[in-house]
């Protein structure tokens, strides 16, 4: 007798749905993006360099090039404007090689040979120095700067440099005021131009008007052969971390507050502050001549109110947010 046979057979799996492909991008968008950066971030530089008179004619430029975005990318847009600029000026590259472990110390030289960009690599262990005065745990930022300041002055009197230039930017000057503020209890952040602390340098921050996420981006567009800082890179809760990302949470729920920020940094009323040393309270006297800086008592500072107004109707600050980027563009 024939015992019937159930035919068992594994099921083939259902066919997965096809994956969309990725909507491909657009080349001449991509670059005509590209320009428009490129364009931005060298007019930004070009009206920090003109408004706070950061190089002049005949100028020899020494940029700290670390190996970080901001500093690749103001080497990058000084070398431009060199070439455009209406008076000569000299661009030197300068690196530290602070010995840290792993770091890769063929990058640079190739790279600034490669492109032709006169150069200075400087060694000096940095790094042991550091290593054996902090201990572990402890924040590292404060003496590694104090030594490689001090290498960087001796370098650039050396080479004869008139102006040593570093890559701080927009989003460093604002962090650095709020560190200030929060913890230091002064209204001070860093500037556009400034003596060294030996008195015999002049410090330039031509990226003061751009802002971090543009030197990202401009990094990323010129493929610039980053080198990442291990020594301090690994300390994620250092103040200025928290401060940046508060800046960031107000950029996003409050659309203007940052810039208006920053702009008010150019725009100190010291006789409505209290700091002796700008103002002389003691000699303020009623001369009758009416006065578009004098106290308004009870009254509400019209600007004050209009800004206030702005923020009540989102709307109104979007909206100038975007006229003001369009005409930045």
């Amino acid at each position: 007798m024939d015992i019937p046979t159930t035919d068992v057979r594994t099921p083939l799996p259902a066919e997965s749905p096809p994956v969309p492909a990725a909507p491909r991008r657009d080349p001449r968008k991509a670059e005509f993006e590209a320009n428009k950066l490129r364009k931005r971030l060298r007019r930004q530089v070009g009206e920090a360099i003109g408004a706070y008179g950061l190089i002049e004619p005949h100028d020899r430029v020494m940029v700290c090039v670390s190996g970080g975005k901001d500093s690749h990318g103001l080497l990058d847009i000084l070398l431009t404007l060199k070439g455009r600029a209406p008076f000569p000026f000299e661009v030197i590259a300068m690196n530290l090689d602070q010995k840290q472990p792993d770091f890769p110390a063929e990058i640079l030289p190739q790279y600034f040979g490669a492109r032709g960009i006169p150069y200075r690599i400087e060694e000096q262990d940095t790094y042991s120095v550091v290593k054996r005065v902090i201990p572990e745990g402890g924040t590292m930022c404060s003496l590694c700067s104090r030594l490689r300041r001090g290498v960087i002055y001796r370098v650039a009197s050396e080479m004869g440099a008139t102006k040593i230039a570093l890559g701080h930017h927009y989003d460093d000057v604002l962090a650095t005021f709020f560190l200030n503020l929060f913890f230091g209890g002064k209204l001070k952040t860093m500037p556009p131009k400034l003596v060294s602390d030996d008195g015999r340098h002049v410090v330039i921050r031509p990226l003061v008007h751009v802002r971090e996420r543009d030197l990202a981006r401009y990094a990323e567009l010129n493929e610039f052969p980053i080198i990442p800082c291990n020594l301090c890179g690994s300390q994620e809760h250092l103040q200025r971390k928290q401060v940046g990302a508060m800046l960031r949470e107000w950029e996003k729920k409050y659309p203007g507050r940052i810039d208006s920020i920053f702009g008010a940094l150019g725009n100190v009323v010291p006789s409505h502050l209290m700091d002796r040393g700008l103002f002389d309270f003691a000699a303020v006297k009623a001369s009758g001549i009416p006065t578009t800086d004098g106290d308004i008592a009870f009254d509400v500072d019209p600007a004050l109110e209009r800004a206030t107004a702005a923020v009540a109707n989102p709307g109104i600050a979007i909206d100038a947010i975007r006229l003001r980027r369009v005409a930045d563009e």
